[in-house]
């Protein structure tokens, strides 16, 4: 016998993705766990290279999963360090591979930071976009600068501060001071008036904008937009040295340079003379190495090319003419003196016949020399006298006058 039910109940069996979904569904269609503020211990952080943020939000009791997309955390002021109390905003959603809900975080803060710090963050997120603390804005602070403005309370002592840096570094450069009230209600219009004054009436180099340290709300006065423009706005480069090493305001992201303390904004803003020193005396070595080098270079081109110019000078080439000339003038004068020897030898020879064969010869053999008185005339023959001249006759030791006394015809 078999007995037969009268109801039958069918059993729905789902798989695992379909009750991820359908958890998910859950989550997601409850209002109250998709705009929510929870606040926890940052744990297990990580940004790997596609940008996200992974995070594990913790108390003394649970732990939740959270993740941050890539475009959440370029809009972050500050990444969240590891054990440090923050409060993040998001909404809760099902990761149906991973089989676990987490926290889609959009925004995150410093637990313990009230409104000021959220309009902080509201106002330096509206003036990035507009571009106001663009890197490429900054301008370089001139490296000798002749006049520094200093934008700060005059009995403050971040002015006593940077007197005496500028004092021990570099004591050239002139001070002028544009005072500013650096806290209070109308410290941000005393501050915007300090720079625009500064700007017109001094034209500095450089400009310091410099107070100590403080709370958040004591600092707010440079957190203002009308500070932050007239920073961004100044004519001269800008330097902030405002609060402490770890306070960050709104006037450094918009300052060309960011000093950790009022001091450090002296040192940026002007050179240490005593390294001055030095690197003069480092140019000086280098200036007297490359002036050496550079001598010894011009020397020895100095020296080729003057080796170049006796090898196409014409000096040897007139060295070689004068002794061609002195070897043909002794030539000359050996030739001048050969032909006189010879002359002198034919005048010796010429003397010699002359002695034998001219007149005194023949005088001394006894002949006479026979001439006119009267016009020296010789007399060759007979036919050159008539009767009565006078003649001289030449001997060979004198002359005598004779008379032609008759002629031939005469006998």
């Amino acid at each position: 016998m078999s007995r037969i039910p009268l109801f039958s109940f069918e059993i729905q069996v789902l798989s695992v993705s379909e009750l991820n979904g359908m958890v998910r569904s859950v989550l997601e269609s409850e209002y109250r766990l998709q705009d929510l503020w929870v606040s926890g211990e940052v744990s297990n952080l990580s940004i790997p290279s596609s940008g996200h943020m992974y995070f594990t939000l913790k108390d003394e009791e649970a732990v939740v999963r959270c993740v941050m997309w890539r475009p959440a955390v370029a809009r972050l002021l500050v990444n969240p360090r590891e054990g440090e109390q923050i409060e993040v905003h998001g909404s809760i959603g099902v990761y149906e591979s991973g089989g676990r809900y987490q926290l889609y975080a959009d925004k995150i803060r410093v637990s313990g930071k009230g409104e000021l710090f959220q309009q902080f963050l509201a106002l330096k997120r509206r003036l990035e976009e507009e571009g106001l603390f663009q890197a490429e804005l900054k301008r370089k602070i001139p490296l000798f600068p002749t006049r520094i403005g200093v934008v700060t309370s005059p009995t403050a002592a971040a002015l006593k501060d940077v007197i005496n840096v500028l004092r021990r570094r570099y004591p050239l450069a002139e001070l002028i001071l544009s005072p500013a009230n650096v806290q209070g209600d109308d410290a941000p219009q005393s501050i915007v008036r300090a720079l625009k004054t500064l700007n017109q009436d001094a034209n500095p180099d450089v400009i310091l904008l410099v107070r100590g340290g403080g709370s958040m709300e004591d600092l707010s006065p440079f957190n203002d937009e009308g500070v932050v423009r007239a920073v961004a706005a100044s004519m001269a480069p800008t330097i902030t040295g405002i609060g402490h090493a770890t306070d960050f305001i709104l006037a450094d992201f918009a300052a060309d340079k960011r000093a950790p303390t009022p001091s450090a904004a002296a040192e940026i803003a002007t050179p240490d003379r005593e390294e001055l020193a030095v690197d003069l005396q480092d140019s000086r070595k280098r200036l007297s190495q490359k002036f050496a080098e550079q001598l010894g270079k011009l020397r020895w081109e100095l020296k080729d090319g003057k080796n170049a110019l006796l090898r196409v000078s014409p000096a040897a080439r007139i060295r070689n003419a004068k002794l061609q000339v002195d070897e043909l003038h002794q030539r000359s004068l050996a030739l001048v003196r050969h032909a006189l020897e010879l002359k002198a030898a034919e005048v010796l020879g010429l003397q010699q016949t002359l002695r034998v064969i001219g007149p005194r010869a023949v005088l001394e053999r006894g002949f006479a020399y026979v001439r006119k008185k009267s016009d020296e005339s010789l007399i060759r023959s007979r036919d050159d006298v008539e009767v009565h001249d006078r003649l001289v006759v030449e001997v060979q030791d004198g002359e005598f006058d004779v008379e032609v006394l008759r002629g031939e015809d005469d006998e």
